[in-house]
């Protein structure tokens, strides 16, 4: 994953929403999937992301975030399966380190 624009606008008062907008644009990169706890899969709505911490040292930004996020319970797809496929609001908090200088970004998983 790169964030080259949240690396570029650390220090600015607008570094909360490029990261914001960055880490929704790439939704398919963070490790959603494994974050579920009430349903089976993640949908393609975007995630609501909000910026919960934020630190730099001069190598490397760490932001501490948390992702609100769709996912659904999948049936068996029968004809009678009474299951509903309606998205259930899931919750995780991710750790993301950015380069400073080439944007590269490792998250991880609280």
């Amino acid at each position: 994953m790169f964030l080259p624009a949240s690396s570029r606008a650390w220090g600015t008062p607008d570094f909360a929403a490029v990261l914001k907008g960055e880490l929704a644009a790439q939704a398919a990169e963070l490790p959603l999937q494994q974050a579920l706890r009430s349903t089976s899969t993640v949908t393609d709505e975007p995630p609501t992301v909000l910026l919960l911490a934020a630190c730099a040292d001069a190598e490397c930004i760490t932001a501490k975030v948390g992702i609100f996020f769709s996912g659904i319970l999948a049936g068996c797809s029968c004809a009678d399966d009474p299951t509903p496929i309606e998205p259930q609001t899931e919750y995780c908090e991710l750790e993301i380190e950015i380069d400073r200088i080439s944007g590269r970004a490792r998250v991880s998983s609280e």
